[in-house]
């Protein structure tokens, strides 16, 4: 089994090609992706990098994290909070 750097080493190989044209949008689909969302990164030569995106499970999320939100939800609901911000400075005329 090679190891990690070994595997690093080896060029990637093509497992599947096809053309793809942009709609009038710009926007391209990629067929049976196995994720619904990716990074993209474009690059100086003008390729894209796609990388896949997955959403954390709840079940990773920490301990110390759950505790802040049940008690921030607490305080909201006792009426411990702070006064509303008036965005009206920041609205377009």
């Amino acid at each position: 089994m090679p190891t990690v750097l070994e595997r690093k080493k080896q060029s990637p190989t093509v497992v599947e090609e096809y053309d793809v044209a942009a709609d009038a949008k710009k926007r391209i689909s990629l067929r049976r992706t196995k994720t619904k969302y990716f990074r993209v990164r474009a690059l100086s030569n003008g390729a894209y990098l796609l990388e896949p995106r997955v959403l954390v499970p709840p079940q990773t999320v920490s301990a110390r994290v759950l505790k802040m939100l049940d008690e921030s939800a607490a305080n909201l609901k006792k009426g411990i909070a702070s006064p509303p911000i008036d965005l009206a400075p920041f609205r377009q005329p």
